[in-house]
């Protein structure tokens, strides 16, 4: 099996269980993610408009005491750009279908909130194929610092991420069980 077959197949099941856990709610999930964030209230974040089963950020986004800003995708094979967001902006409908601000401010993120169909304990995520996230924390690593934090029902771990070289680790993961901490 190549290895984008196994990612297929694990995306997949991955879509099964995270379904089923956005069925069970997310638990204290929002308020751990705003208790992670708190330290970086100051910080300009990135969150994401959650689609389908996705974990729900916003509460998290919106209690944040900084700039906030959501993802839009530039284009095929580009890193993610990002603009300003607020609780009361009027959205659109963007790329893939994710509601994106119709105006506002482009801004740089130094915490980025991460979505993602599964993780390990590693930091590694399985996303939807397109690269966007990888592309972008390459990019916001080579300038500098970023913290990079997945978002996600505990339901969504995997023993192991089938993992490329382009695949870029999280820094942190926050389920409604509590942190994870990548190790090695």
């Amino acid at each position: 099996m190549t290895l984008a077959e196994i990612k297929t197949t694990a995306r997949n099941a991955a879509f099964a269980a995270r379904k089923i856990a956005h069925a069970a709610g997310p638990g204290r999930a929002a308020e751990i993610l705003a208790e992670v964030l708190a330290p970086h209230r100051d910080a300009v974040l990135a969150g994401y408009m959650p689609m389908r089963s996705e974990i729900d950020p916003l509460p998290a986004m919106a209690a944040h005491q900084g700039p906030v800003a959501v993802p839009v995708i530039a284009g095929k094979d580009q890193p993610l750009t990002f603009r300003a967001w607020s609780a009361g902006a009027r959205m659109v409908p963007g790329a893939f279908g994710a509601l994106i601000p119709e105006t506002g401010d482009w801004l740089t993120p130094s915490v980025l909130i991460v979505p993602l169909l599964a993780f390990d304990r590693h930091g590694f995520r399985l996303g939807y194929g397109g690269g966007f996230y990888d592309r972008t924390l390459e990019q916001l690593r080579a300038k500098g610092l970023v913290t990079a934090i997945g978002f996600a029902y505990g339901a969504q771990e995997l023993p192991s991420i089938p993992v490329e070289s382009t695949d870029q680790p999280l820094d942190l993961i926050v389920t409604e069980a509590g942190v994870i901490l990548p190790s090695p």
